[in-house]
């Protein structure tokens, strides 16, 4: 029996998890521009602050928006979290209200997004009142698991505690990230990062014939089953294992069985083998039998909008192990990276030319048992005892100055950054991909990044091959003919939009709210790093460093994702988008010196 997810929190709990959302989604409807918010919008001053008029339609009547200021990412936000309808004062309080009433001005080709979109915001709240109603539950698993201060939780067995913190954090720029289709809360509390569960895979014995073993059979890990030890010792010389998440049992499986002919062929075991503990991104786990291997498995699933699918697509794996090894090839020419930007390995890989029968096996460096491993996205975490995650670590690492570790890391990671941009390279390394690598060292603190999933990069084909040479990558060895370009425009986009707004604006503002220090001496921190990088690469015209200073740091708008449009609200022949995950709108350029934007 299932459990839907509770939504019976008391009054003032649920009436303060629905304004946070609610503030969420209209500040990034209003980023968007959905129904044209912006650039339709009339903005009214008012005794109480301004408001923004959004006017009648034929189908629809004027809604009024209350603003505030934003900066990060728009101009404005939602101030309170609600529309006004003009013509008979009604306050539109309710998700459904808003999505009911947005809907009116939207183009009929557009309503069933709005409908998804109001269940992505019913499953989210859902989900945040679960977090609430559990949080002190998680925290005193984590702290009998792992440890009271979350500084002393130690390697890749430390880095799934921090993981679980991860999960319960919105995401900076989707307002329903929290939210994931189709999982009621026994499912989320069996499986989901933020229960810090732990379970064992199902296996699948698929024909030899009719699979791809990336680096060959002899690649796979050491721990992994033979069809005898399965159960299916019959299958043993004619066919291999591949795991199966138990998410992915049932009709997703049944239907991907179908569609590749093999629903009479492959073998589904009814043996349990391997445990696993969630990681951040969900359907990659961690394996007990070796704490160095993470596999990456497929699920049914959709989070951060209705099109992203959690399934691997079989040329994500290959472009996944390419882009690690030209970063490799990057870095033996910059020998300053070697020991400081550290790699999973991807390319040991499986699959039966179906997005829901695939595996990734990623398998990280030796050596970390002694160092905290950390997601850029559990920093903002509240960590057991209510302080942040970036504190603790401060304590441990930076004599309590957390502005001292932000810096540490933005110097490390806008060096990489810029880096690769003078190469051409732009990487879609966001606070998921990135985990900070602390410990201490004879002479003091040693930062490290560690980066995996490289398998959505973009490239300017050009200034690789000037750069690289005889070492520049054919682009036909990777599959995805979206990654390279002919000009610097998707990759100053990429930089933009994941390097400096996700792993490096989001702290500046986030720990300016939490009130570690005023927002403009953390944006000149963010402003000084990398304009000292963008320094290296050069600034005379047709350069590297004139394109980053040109489109970035003295820009007077930046690219930024419209996720919501393109995730879900529209149909990529309605957003244009060719990649969801890369469809942008404008916003404020917060790097510019206070009054010149």
């Amino acid at each position: 029996m299932t459990t839907a997810l509770d939504t019976t929190a008391g009054p003032a709990a649920q009436e303060a998890e629905e304004s946070e959302l609610l503030l969420r989604v209209l500040s990034a409807l209003l980023r968007e521009d959905v129904v044209g918010l912006r650039t339709r919008g009339t903005l009214l001053e008012r005794p109480d602050g301004p408001w923004l008029r959004l006017p009648a339609g034929p189908d629809a009547g004027a809604l009024l928006l209350p603003l505030g200021p934003d900066g990060y990412q728009s101009t404005h936000a939602a101030r309170l979290p609600l529309l006004v309808r003009e013509a008979d004062g009604a306050r539109l309080t309710s998700a459904d209200e808003i999505l009911t009433a947005l809907r009116e001005h939207a183009d009929p080709a557009d309503h069933t997004g709005f409908d998804a979109f109001a269940e992505e915001c019913r499953q989210t709240l859902a989900t945040m009142r679960l977090h609430a109603r559990t949080r002190e539950e998680a925290e005193q698993k984590l702290t009998e698991r792992h440890g009271a201060s979350a500084a002393d939780w130690l390697g890749l067995h430390g880095g799934l505690a921090y993981d679980t913190l991860a999960a319960r954090l919105d995401h900076p720029v989707y307002p329903t990230a929290r939210g994931r289709s189709d999982l009621d809360e026994d499912r989320l509390r069996a499986y989901a990062p933020e229960f810090r569960p732990d379970f064992a895979l199902r296996w699948l014995a698929v024909p030899r014939s009719a699979l791809t073993v990336a680096g060959g059979e002899a690649a796979l890990p050491g721990c992994w089953p033979t069809p005898d030890r399965l159960g299916l010792p019959d299958l043993d010389g004619s066919h291999l294992a591949l795991p199966v998440h138990p998410l992915t049992l049932g009709a997703p499986l049944d239907e991907a069985l179908r569609e590749t002919g093999l629903a009479g062929t492959a073998v589904l075991s009814d043996r349990e083998l391997l445990g696993a503990v969630p990681t951040l991104s969900m359907r990659t786990v961690a394996v007990d039998a070796d704490p160095r291997l993470h596999l990456k498995l497929p699920l049914a699933t959709a989070t951060l909008g209705l099109r992203n699918r959690r399934t691997i697509k079989p040329r994500t794996l290959i472009d996944g192990a390419e882009g690690q090894r030209l970063l490799e090839r990057v870095i033996a020419r910059e020998p300053r990276f070697a020991e400081s930007v550290l790699q999973a390995d991807e390319t040991v890989y499986a699959h039966a030319g179906h997005e829901l029968l695939a595996v990734l096996c990623r398998r990280y460096p030796a050596g970390l048992e002694g160092s905290a491993v950390v997601p850029l996205a559990a920093l903002l975490g509240r960590a057991p005892g209510g302080r942040l995650v970036i504190d603790q670590l401060a304590d441990r690492f930076y004599g309590g100055d957390p502005l001292a570790l932000l810096d540490a890391l933005l110097a490390l990671l806008f060096d990489w950054q810029t880096t690769l941009f003078g190469y051409g390279i732009g990487l879609e390394s966001h606070q998921q991909n990135i985990s900070l690598v602390l410990d201490r060292a004879a002479d003091g603190t040693r930062l490290r990044l560690l980066f995996k999933d490289n398998d959505a990069p973009r490239i300017h084909t050009g200034r690789l091959r000037e750069t690289l040479g005889t070492d520049a990558p054919d682009p036909s060895v990777f599959a995805d003919p979206r990654i390279f370009a002919e000009d610097d425009r998707p990759v100053l986009d990429l930089f933009t939009t994941i390097t400096l707004h996700l792993c490096a604006g989001s702290y500046a503002f986030g720990l300016a709210r939490h009130g570690r220090a005023p927002l403009e001496r953390l944006l000149g921190l963010v402003r000084d790093r990398l304009a000292e990088a963008v320094a290296r690469l050069g600034g005379a015209p047709g350069e590297p460093g004139a394109a980053l200073r040109a489109h970035v740091l003295d820009a007077p708008e930046l690219p930024v994702k419209a996720m919501v449009s393109a995730g879900t609200l529209l149909s990529k022949e309605r957003s244009g988008a060719a990649d969801i995950n890369k469809h942008y709108t404008t916003g404020p350029n917060y790097l510019l010196p206070l009054g010149t934007s």
